[in-house]
């Protein structure tokens, strides 16, 4: 086979680096428990998702950033180290709504099938709480911590929902010195073949 002269030699890994930025891989650090993978998924048409400067509140099924400012974004194979630890996990998925039933019918809730173990604090992900569920939230991580704020969480809920991104910045501004933000959340976990089991929420304080 013929070498490649010193011109082509050039334009080869030229043409490779093109490659990749057109196929939006881009092999580089992505901070503490971060991937190539998430720099992907956190794109869209090839463009990183940006922070907001305060919480997102609409649209929060959507590709979220790739980063959090005073916490740590990890994928599975970190999850379930710290999972292994003992770790508390935070799911903060909304509630499915109750259906419009007719006066005095049995309705039971689904239960979701969750990350084994997790503590379920329903609706606590939207941009804007109210006092009540701002401390339903609070309560719940305080407890989840043993009211020690330097004890590692991990936040999550669906993969693309900003519920969790939203959840982590607030336990962040709250203080809490160890956040961890799962964003490939439930999915990500069933992918690798960890297993599920079923949970229920803790209840509101409206409840």
């Amino acid at each position: 086979m013929t070498r490649p002269g010193p011109a082509m030699r050039r334009i080869i890994p030229a043409l490779a680096w093109l490659v990749l930025a057109v196929g939006g891989v881009v092999l580089s650090g992505h901070g503490p428990g971060g991937s190539a993978a998430q720099a992907q998924t956190a794109a869209v048409d090839g463009v990183a998702v940006p922070e907001p400067e305060d919480y997102r509140t609409e649209a929060y099924r959507a590709p979220v950033p790739a980063t959090l400012v005073g916490g740590t974004v990890i994928d599975t194979e970190t999850a379930e180290r710290l999972h292994g630890e003992g770790v508390a996990f935070i799911d903060v998925l909304p509630r499915p709504p109750r259906p419009d039933l007719p006066a005095g019918t049995l309705w039971r809730e689904r239960p979701r099938n969750d990350i084994p173990g997790s503590l379920w604090l329903v609706d606590t992900g939207y941009g804007a709480l109210t006092p009540a569920m701002e401390a339903y939230l609070l309560d719940g991580l305080a407890t989840a911590t043993g009211r020690d704020k330097t004890r590692p969480l991990v936040i999550y809920c669906d993969r693309d929902c900003w519920m969790s991104y939203n959840a982590a910045k607030r336990a962040i501004r709250a203080g809490y010195e160890a956040v961890y933000w799962y964003p490939d959340g439930v999915q990500g976990w069933a992918e690798a073949g960890n297993d599920l089991a079923a949970n229920q929420p803790e209840p509101r304080p409206d409840e």
